[in-house]
């Protein structure tokens, strides 16, 4: 039986096959990849300009992904020791391993002519990017740690690869921008495939009561709205101006 999302209010406890269909079925139709700015970046219709005010941007929603986790990380038992460990790995990997995550999104944006200074610079964000990046920190800090979860690595970390991998080829083809240039999108394209299923594996495995089910259902499909309209928001603000 597949469920939607606003199905999954009933008071018995999903199954782990249900539970699962559910959650994706909260993401659908709402997907980034589909919004207004991602679907003129696939068909070749943006400048390198409008890149730069994406990379602005989008620096100030993922530049603090591991702070968020942080958040998780600390609100997250000690018992649960599967959970803390891919949070912690997760923020190694922002951070740590071969090279900032963030340093590769600035290089993008330096290809497309904008500057670190100017992507650093918190007043280049328009007002929705200001309300995401706003509702990861409160969700962090706040919800229970596998509604956390929920929200901010499946209802958004988990669609990135959906993103970019329709955004990579017209990068290469149709921008003209070099390997070393698109670094940002080819690493995500891995490692958040990896890190999206290990949050689905987090939530199915602790979202135990009814309750704790239908909020991850919720933040979930928030997760997804606000994502949505992010990128909307893009499109809106520096191409249809």
């Amino acid at each position: 039986m597949t469920l939607t999302a606003d199905s999954a209010a009933a008071t018995q406890l999903l199954s782990r096959d249900d539970f699962r269909a559910a959650l994706q079925n909260a993401i659908k139709g709402r997907e980034a990849k589909n919004a207004s700015f991602s679907q003129a970046w696939a068909d070749g219709l943006l400048t390198r300009e409008h890149f730069a005010r994406w990379a602005e941007n989008h620096y100030h929603y993922v530049g603090p992904f591991a702070d968020y986790l942080g958040f998780i990380y600390g609100n997250t038992p000690d018992r649960f020791t599967d959970a803390k460990d891919f949070t912690l790995q997760n923020m190694y990997e922002e951070e740590l391993a071969d090279i900032r995550h963030t340093d590769l999104l600035i290089r993008f944006g330096e290809a497309c002519g904008t500057t670190r200074e100017r992507i650093e610079d918190p007043n280049n964000m328009n007002a929705v990017t200001r309300g995401l990046q706003s509702w990861c920190y409160a969700v962090a800090m706040r919800e229970h740690f596998v509604v956390a979860t929920a929200a901010l690595v499946v209802g958004l970390e988990s669609q990135v690869p959906g993103i970019y991998k329709k955004q990579i080829v017209p990068l290469r083809e149709a921008y003209g921008f070099t390997e070393d240039e698109i670094e940002f999108f080819d690493l995500h394209i891995t490692s958040d495939e990896v890190h999206g299923e290990r949050g689905y594996q987090i939530v199915l495995d602790h979202a135990d009561t009814p309750e704790l089910q239908r909020r991850c259902l919720d933040f979930v499909r928030w997760g997804a709205e606000m994502r949505f309209a992010y990128t909307k928001a893009l499109y809106d603000t520096y191409v249809a101006v």
